[in-house]
């Protein structure tokens, strides 16, 4: 019977589906709520004919290694996998997986919590509640700056962007977007888009949002020269991935006055923050919650489940990353 390493515990209802297809015995799930290190996860996965694995762990030719040959998918409980060394997986023969789809909505959810909470300063202002410091009311209180009517840049048209999109319509919002590939102009009237080029994205948003996958091109594409570019007035915002944001750049931009404010759930290296950041007040910080509900965590893991259990009893997993491989 085919045994599955977890490197940490994820929703009841994942677990089950695994006992259920493989047995209890063998399932192994790391017993602590946090990140393996790497000589425990290389202890852990040996014999491992699959591995559930998460964002916080590399999954590398040493942990394929240490697996063996026997090894048939690695599924990620993420959108994102630039923990898994895809190339080295898939010259293994190894399939890799992924939990698109089902975060969609919900991370689009956050991006807009983060966007008004930013644009409104709703951290600023309870912090300074709770310190006990307001007195009274004052017509020039914590200003913040509107988002009803104002221009939302996207940078990056995936599922997620596309979901934030949406929720612009509620706020009679301009739509400009930058991506690798341009929609069909019908798909860009259904949801009120305008495709521009990224000066024009950086020069023209009130608020920008990124929602691109990390790459090397897109590796610190918002940087000190990328800010500066943008409006003194503009609200930045990151629910994508940590590293497409200079943090040290976007930190003298904010002190600077180069733009108003920003709001960061992702961070370059979690769950380190930059020291500099932690010195604005104009920034709103979340420790990547983004999937964060009871419905959509329990959605990704029983996804990356189900992968599993697809690869392993030779059917075709739902989110492949590597097709390649199930042509071999």
């Amino acid at each position: 019977m085919p045994k599955v390493f977890v490197t940490r515990r994820p929703p009841e209802s994942s677990v089950a589906l695994l006992n259920d297809a493989f047995g209890p015995k063998n399932i192994t799930v790391f017993p602590e709520d946090r990140p393996i290190n790497q000589d425990e996860l290389l202890a852990s996965v040996t014999g491992a004919d699959a591995i559930l694995s998460m964002l916080t762990e590399p999954m590398n030719s040493e942990a394929f290694d240490a697996a063996g040959s026997q090894l048939k998918i690695v599924a990620n409980m993420a959108v994102g996998y630039n923990n898994i060394d895809v190339h080295a997986a898939t010259e293994r023969g190894i399939v890799v997986s992924n939990t698109p789809d089902v975060l969609t909505e919900c991370t689009a959810d956050l991006t807009w919590a983060l966007l008004l909470a930013t644009c409104r300063r709703l951290s600023e202002t309870e912090r300074f509640l709770r310190s006990g410091k307001w007195a009274s009311w004052s017509p020039t209180f914590m200003l913040g700056v509107d988002v009803y009517g104002k221009t939302l840049g996207i940078y990056g048209l995936g599922r997620i962007g596309k979901a934030v999109a949406r929720r612009a319509r509620a706020f009679n919002m301009k739509v400009l977007y930058h991506s690798r590939t341009q929609l069909a102009a019908t798909e860009e009237a259904e949801l009120g888009l305008t495709y521009v080029d990224f000066p024009t994205l950086l020069a023209e948003s009130d608020i920008l949002s990124p929602h691109c996958p990390l790459t090397d091109e897109t590796h610190h594409i918002f940087n000190a020269e990328t800010f500066k570019a943008m409006k003194d007035s503009a609200v930045f915002i990151n629910t994508t991935r940590g590293p497409v944001v200079d943090e040290a750049a976007l930190a003298a931009a904010l002190h600077n006055g180069d733009i108003f404010a920003a709001g960061l759930d992702v961070f370059e290296a979690e769950p380190a923050v930059h020291p500099d950041l932690l010195t604005v007040d104009n920034i709103v910080l979340l420790p990547h919650i983004g999937s964060s509900t009871l419905e959509t965590r329990a959605a990704m893991a029983n996804l990356a489940a189900e992968n599993i259990i697809a690869a392993l009893k030779g059917n075709t997993p739902p989110s492949c990353v590597n097709p390649a491989v199930l042509e071999n």
